[in-house]
């Protein structure tokens, strides 16, 4: 029996592979998220010192760093339990292949 997320690539062709690269050209971190993870450990490095004071650190979201994997692909086909940041990942993939495909974006209860 196939899962709703494996009906769905198969249904509009999506392989494995091409998850895989999309998911690695959206979550590799940028410029900005190394030089705002360096700044956070620098300010967190004052705040350990006596004179720091209070050192407040603006919190922004930054790209996770980790992109998709075929084992994560063959858990969410069979129907394994994936954690909701994995499906989170898997979704910005298919969103993003489908976008580049003209048709419309699709939510996470469509997929799993």
């Amino acid at each position: 029996m196939a899962t709703k997320f494996a009906k769905f690539l198969e249904d509009n062709k999506i392989i494995g592979p091409r998850l895989q690269t999309a998911s690695a050209k959206l979550e590799r971190l940028t410029a900005e998220d190394r030089a705002y993870l360096a700044e956070v450990a620098r300010k967190k490095s004052l705040a350990g010192r006596k004179n720091a004071g209070n050192v407040a650190i603006e919190k922004k979201k930054l790209h996770t760093g980790r992109p998709v994997t075929q084992r994560l692909i063959d858990y969410a086909s069979i129907g394994k339990p994936v954690s909701g940041a994995a499906k989170t990942r898997l979704l910005r993939a298919v969103n993003h292949i489908l976008e580049q495909r003209k048709k419309p974006t699709v939510a996470v209860r469509d997929l799993f």
